[in-house]
């Protein structure tokens, strides 16, 4: 495990940025524009945005699967995308839609990274069982994807991301496809499960109530993905503040043009 002093953030970016080549090829795009944060550990933070303003971008950046065209991004002090191997089982990752094995039970969906990072057998079971019960799926171990509603599979792969004790989560609209019932017991779920868990998490959305419900502090971004406003929220953050931030946060998003 990569010791960090407790001042260095958990992850960096410094002048971050991303072009692709349109497909078309009359030029590049520039997806990411000179970002730059820090993330300390132990935080969650919701990153908000419109569709189409570099989030996602952002987002594989962390996660190493695409690597910054200009500036330097760090991950518990390590580049990403060229030491991806030394991130293995250090970052969990819950995708949109819930991105589980069809042919395999909830039980082997959440075995599955344990699996990768060769873990004893009894061991990893008994793991995956247990995070399956914190998840409140007992009983649902030998179930097919099929046979589960959309929260219970998204629950299984919250599970599944919670299993390898990952230092980070990092969440793309996990729950965007759940109805607004679901969507906000599981919010309120995932965010005790990374308090308890000492995790630092990077939660990604399009909507306002949701950013405010899940982080400690709210990145709003404008395209190409630059931080356009940036608010703290805990528990002392009373009603009239958090309607004043969200006011805020509306008049940052219809700044921009679309």
């Amino acid at each position: 495990m990569h010791n960090m002093s407790s001042a260095e953030p958990v992850i960096r970016f410094k002048d971050v940025s991303k072009t692709f080549q349109r497909p078309d090829g009359r030029g590049d795009f520039v997806a990411v524009d000179r970002l730059s944060f820090e993330i300390a550990k132990g935080e969650i933070v919701a990153v908000l945005g419109k569709t189409g303003c570099g989030k996602s971008t952002m987002f594989n950046i962390v996660a190493g699967l695409i690597e910054p065209s200009a500036g330097e991004a760090r991950v518990v002090g390590h580049d990403p995308f060229s030491e991806f191997d030394f991130f293995r089982g250090k970052i969990g990752i819950v995708f949109q839609n819930d991105r589980l094995m069809p042919w395999r039970t909830a039980l082997n969906n959440v075995l599955l990274g344990l699996q990768v990072l060769d873990t004893k057998p009894a061991q990893a079971v008994e793991t995956a069982r247990g995070w399956l019960a914190r998840l409140g799926l007992s009983g649902h171990e030998n179930d097919y994807p099929h046979a589960l509603s959309g929260g219970m599979r998204q629950r299984v792969s919250i599970a599944r991301a919670f299993a390898v004790d990952p230092e980070i989560l990092l969440c793309d609209e996990p729950f965007s496809s759940l109805d607004e019932m679901t969507a906000r017991d599981l919010r309120a779920e995932f965010v005790r499960l990374v308090r308890q868990n000492n995790k630092t998490a990077v939660f990604i959305t399009h909507q306002i109530g949701e950013a405010m419900e899940i982080g400690d502090r709210v990145l709003v971004f404008h395209r190409p993905a630059q931080i356009a406003y940036e608010a703290r929220l805990n528990a002392a953050t009373n009603i009239d503040e958090r309607r004043k931030l969200r006011d805020d946060i509306m008049r940052v998003l219809a700044l921009e043009l679309t």
